[in-house]
C-alpha cells in the first residue's frame, strides 16, 4: 500500500472515530477475544433492507494477522 494513501486515511479515520465511538471499541475487545476457531460473521443491511451477510472461521494464519494488526493500530488505545 503507498505511504501516500495511508496519510490520507488518517484524518478519515479520526473522523469515524468520532461518529462511532462504539465501532473502535467493538474491534479492540474483539482483537483481545479472537483465536483460532473463533467464528467472525458480518452483516450489513442496505438502507433499501437488503441484507448481505459473510462468515468465516478464524485459522493460525488469521490469527496472526490479527495480533500484528492489533499491534499496529491498537497501541496505546
Amino acid at each position: 500500500m503507498n505511504p501516500l494513501n495511508i496519510m490520507k486515511l488518517k484524518p478519515l479515520l479520526s473522523v469515524f472515530k468520532e461518529e462511532h465511538p462504539k465501532i473502535p471499541q467493538f474491534f479492540k475487545a474483539a482483537a483481545d477475544a479472537v483465536d483460532v476457531g473463533s467464528i467472525i460473521e458480518i452483516t450489513l443491511t442496505t438502507a433499501e433492507g437488503k441484507t448481505i451477510r459473510t462468515n468465516m472461521r478464524v485459522s493460525e494464519n488469521d490469527e496472526q494477522l490479527m495480533k500484528e494488526l492489533k499491534k499496529n493500530f491498537f497501541k496505546g488505545e
